[in-house]
């Protein structure tokens, strides 16, 4: 079981559908997983009819997801992202200024990892390098 993070704190996943893979996903999928050695170019023209898109971090040192979702959203898809698998909560407020809606992790990570600590970056707007020099 998984448990998806977002700014209001944790929640069970509300995605109705199945997240595939995008080497064995269809043209008419709503929802794929990409590998974060992934090019998100493989998507054009089929960004609008997708509604959630899974960047997969197989490690939290892996910060190639963070690219692909700048990307994405460079892009124009103004879908669901989440980013999925060894994400950290001190990367939350990364993952949210890249373009990352959510976070899905396992429920081990989630007792390891609990809501307060991913609560504490929530307020990734505040809390950046540029916002605390414009404090001064």
């Amino acid at each position: 079981m998984s448990v998806i993070v977002t700014d209001i704190g944790f929640r069970a996943d509300d995605f109705d559908g199945d997240i595939i893979p995008l080497a064995e996903a269809a043209e008419a999928a709503v929802s794929v997983e990409l590998a974060p050695d992934a090019d998100p170019q493989a998507l054009v023209g089929r960004l609008t009819a997708l509604k959630l898109i899974a960047i997969n971090f197989p490690s939290f040192a892996d910060g190639r997801g963070f690219t692909i979702a700048r990307q994405l959203r460079r892009m124009g898809y103004q879908g669901r992202l989440r980013a999925r698998g060894h994400v950290i909560s001190d990367q939350y407020a990364m993952a949210r200024r890249s373009g990352f809606d959510e976070v899905e992790i396992s429920a081990e990570q989630a007792a390891r990892q609990p809501e307060t600590e991913w609560m504490f970056r929530a307020d990734w707007q505040n809390h950046d390098y540029q916002a605390r020099l414009r404090k001064d």
